[in-house]
């Protein structure tokens, strides 16, 4: 671990606390200035003068800190995600705020002003972000231009995920990796005499097609050299990333579950999807009834359209905005020789079926918000796999249909990294680890993220 990563790690610590104190401070002041009391007049300074007020602040705030460090913001890394961040810093600040509300409700003198406490805690998230914004811009700054705390890697591996990697490195010089070397297979001699004589962080094994013995040795001369030791796992090892140990009879039995999706994180996952449907239709039923009328007049045919899509071995209607002409899936199998995606999926550029209002519905993804519909009625999800077409599933090889496990989304890893511009099996391979991987913290990760696409990315149509 680098010195500088302990460094501004440690620097974080009384940032935040800082940010919280100056949140909490605004949060009064603005309560108490001229602008807010002659709207609602100040009951709770007799009660509540500043001096105990500010006591309770950094009872609060280190309150704070405690909760920030149990999300995990004061793990040490050489660089963390932005959105990942964000979601971590608003759980604990909502922690927070819940400590706080706790303390009130027990405590025997009256505190008046809930507009303080809902004030401060939009305050320090707000705060506490742009802190650690501005310490992370600060690192990545001195990271890309000077190489202060960068670590130096080897790498490993000829393949096009091998190629990935560096070319990221090479790209992103701010990520904090400069490549010392790379080597196109597993020399185990001439490695081993190049990170002895040279100044080396990590290796980085882009490729486990190699010889298991072989890589054990370059690992447990990593171990010996304390260098980090980082590899792309196999099929395998990806597939072990669900397992669960019973016992048959007495004996261990080991299984490879499906997906995390499993049990109670599929009760989870329902209960979040009937809640944001609800919440979803509830508020966007008048703009619905405005878009549909726009579309009546600028083209034939219905407003909304239902496309046969498959989920989990079940046909199910697709619910979107009519976007295209009439009779617009007849003519795919005259424009399929403009296809511009590789693999069974279909798109082109400039595509003749779209109309005016299809377009502007594209541009700003609305033509996909009556998918809601299809998320209370419990066939699709808010976040998952893209739906699929049972036209496209007939293409599909055999671990492609590993996407089909789980319930489609709205969106989707895939939607989030480049949507329709993604080769089909980079797709598949994204939607693949989200079903490995899914957690609740990365369904708020991406529905985030598909928020700032949307104002940020036009590039749908």
């Amino acid at each position: 671990m680098k010195k500088s990563e302990l460094v501004f790690s440690a620097m974080l610590v009384p940032i935040d606390f800082l940010m919280f104190l100056l949140a909490g401070i605004a949060a009064y002041f603005l309560r108490t200035s001229y602008l807010v009391s002659q709207w609602r007049p100040v009951l709770f300074e007799l009660n509540l003068p500043f001096n105990r007020y500010f006591i309770l602040l950094l009872i609060a705030s280190a309150f704070g800190i405690l909760a920030m460090a149990i999300s995990g913001l004061y793990n040490i890394s050489a660089q963390k995600r932005l959105f990942k961040e964000f979601f971590q810093t608003l759980v604990a600040v909502s922690a927070t705020l819940l400590g706080v509300v706790f303390y009130v409700f027990l405590s025997a003198q009256p505190f008046e002003s809930r507009f303080i406490i809902l004030t401060a805690w939009v305050f320090a998230i707000i705060f506490v972000f742009l802190g650690r914004f501005f310490v992370k811009k600060v690192q990545r700054y001195l990271v890309g231009r000077y190489d202060f705390g960068v670590h130096y890697v080897v790498v490993v591996g000829s393949d096009n995920m091998t190629d990935k990697i560096v070319g990221e490195i090479e790209k992103s010089p701010d990520l904090g990796y400069r490549i010392r070397k790379r080597f196109s297979g597993l020399e185990l001699e001439a490695i081993r005499g190049y990170l002895s004589k040279n100044e080396v962080d990590e290796v980085i094994l882009g490729t486990s097609n190699y010889n298991k013995e072989e890589v054990l040795e370059l690992l447990k001369f990593c171990e010996e050299q304390r260098l980090d030791f980082k590899f792309i796992p196999d099929l395998f090892q990806t597939f072990a990333t669900n397992v669960e140990l019973n016992t048959f009879d007495g004996a261990p039995l080991i299984e490879i579950k499906k997906t995390s999706l499993d049990g109670w994180g599929k009760i989870i996952k329902r209960f979040i999807d009937v809640i944001g449907s609800l919440f979803g239709l509830v508020i966007l039923s008048p703009f619905f009834l405005i878009i549909s009328l726009l579309i009546k007049v600028d083209s034939k045919g219905p407003a909304l359209v239902g496309l046969a899509r498959i989920s989990q071995r079940k046909k199910f209607y697709l619910y979107k905005f009519r976007s295209m002409v009439e009779g617009a899936d007849k003519m795919k199998e005259e424009l399929m020789a403009f296809n511009e995606r590789k693999g069974p999926l279909f798109k082109i550029k400039n595509d003749p079926r779209i109309t005016k209002m299809g377009r502007f519905l594209r541009k700003w993804r609305i033509d996909e918000l009556p998918q809601l519909i299809n998320v209370l009625r419990g066939e699709m999800s808010l976040v998952g796999p893209r739906p699929h077409e049972p036209r496209e599933i007939d293409k599909y090889a055999r671990q492609h249909k590993k996407v089909l496990l789980i319930k489609p989304g709205i969106t989707g890893m895939a939607q989030i990294s480049g949507s329709s511009d993604l080769p089909f099996e980079e797709e598949v391979r994204l939607d693949t680890y989200y079903i490995e991987n899914w957690s609740i913290k990365k369904d708020i990760y991406i529905l985030l993220k598909t928020f700032i696409i949307i104002f940020t990315d036009k590039s749908a149509c």
